[in-house]
């Protein structure tokens, strides 16, 4: 069941025009015309925790595609098959969710707004094995796997993240789509949000901006081997897990730690557990045998049960607050930038 949705409707009624429009005749000066937004409102099927789907979204605090405001809306700023779009999401009376967006790709966020916020998701194919996971999917009964549809918009963040500390790779991403994405549609100037570039602007971003962004030879190489199939690797967003994995991983570049984390959000996958990650199979370790050494190898072992929802557990883990202790050094930042 994926829910109801409301009539779409334009929420401020036509476009603003200037006199000479207004008489029939084309417009000289003045301010370009205002598009007005389309909303759409949906319920969906059982409870929805807003932050706990979206979350995965969000590049840290500072990610110029995604905003959270005072008055609990999520704004997301995207490049859609049919262009750049702007979503505003929030929670409505009744159980329901209010949309709003802007720019060409309004029409295809709307459309996919169910799918975005996990009316394909399946919570109850999960049956949990372990007191922590029961205990931690009781606690959070509006967590739903969110699916996006769109597949670059998470595999380049994801390959940025390759290897290196998270506050290095927000950095990263922060930096490049304000200076090579455009200002996202919609009233969205004091937000600051950005759609990130296309693959073309992607592949004319010059070395010393990856430079200056931190980012090494290895990953910008790798983004700019994806962006060339762009494409053919969105094409993955339509496939089963194994065959989008496979897709994804032709480019050389990206393995299976980058594959998991892209597929998560673009295709909801339930199943895609990331592996190959700094931290996870110890944090899994610990929660599910008290194993803090816990490598991939074991992980997967202790995931065995949860086949097909091998990323959902990974999520209640996390969402859990159990953490390994720490025994050993933080992974330390670097900056290429100045050499």
């Amino acid at each position: 069941m994926a829910g109801r949705f409301a009539p779409r409707t334009a929420r401020t009624g036509l476009p603003r025009q200037s006199p000479a429009t207004a008489r029939g005749g084309a417009a000289t000066d003045g301010p370009a015309p205002v598009e007005a937004p389309l909303t759409r409102e949906w319920t969906p099927p059982g409870p929805l925790d807003l932050r706990l789907v979206l979350g995965p979204l969000r590049r840290g605090v500072g990610d110029p595609t995604f905003r959270t405001t005072d008055d609990g809306s999520f704004w997301r700023a995207t490049r859609t098959p049919a262009g750049p779009g702007t979503l505003r999401v929030r929670a409505a009376p009744g159980g329901r969710v209010a949309a709003t967006a802007w720019g060409p790709g309004a029409d295809w966020l709307l459309d996919q707004l169910p799918d975005l916020l996990g009316a394909g998701d399946d919570p109850d194919a999960f049956e949990p094995r372990h007191r922590l996971l029961a205990l931690a999917r009781h606690s959070r009964p509006g967590l739903r796997l969110l699916r996006t549809g769109l597949v670059m918009e998470s595999l380049i963040p994801s390959i940025l993240e390759q290897k290196v500390t998270t506050t290095e790779a927000y950095r990263a991403w922060r930096l490049l789509v304000r200076r090579h994405g455009t200002p996202a549609p919609g009233p969205t100037a004091g937000l600051g949000l950005h759609v990130m570039p296309d693959p073309r602007a992607w592949a004319l971003v010059p070395s010393w901006e990856w430079h200056r962004a931190g980012v090494d030879a290895k990953r910008s190489d790798t983004v700019m081997r994806a962006v060339r199939v762009a494409r053919r690797l969105e094409e993955a967003a339509d496939m089963e897990l194994p065959e989008a994995k496979a897709r994804l991983e032709l480019v050389p570049g990206i393995g299976p730690w980058t594959s998991a984390e892209t597929l998560q959000r673009s295709n909801g996958a339930p199943d895609a557990v990331t592996t190959g990650d700094y931290h996870l199979p110890g944090i899994v370790g610990h929660a599910l045998a008290d194993d803090r050494h816990a490598d991939d190898t074991r992980m997967l072992e202790l995931l065995a049960p949860y086949a097909g929802q091998r990323h959902r557990a990974t999520r209640l883990i996390l969402l859990s607050g159990v953490s390994r202790p720490r025994r050993g050094p933080r992974m330390t930042p670097g900056d290429i930038a100045p050499l």
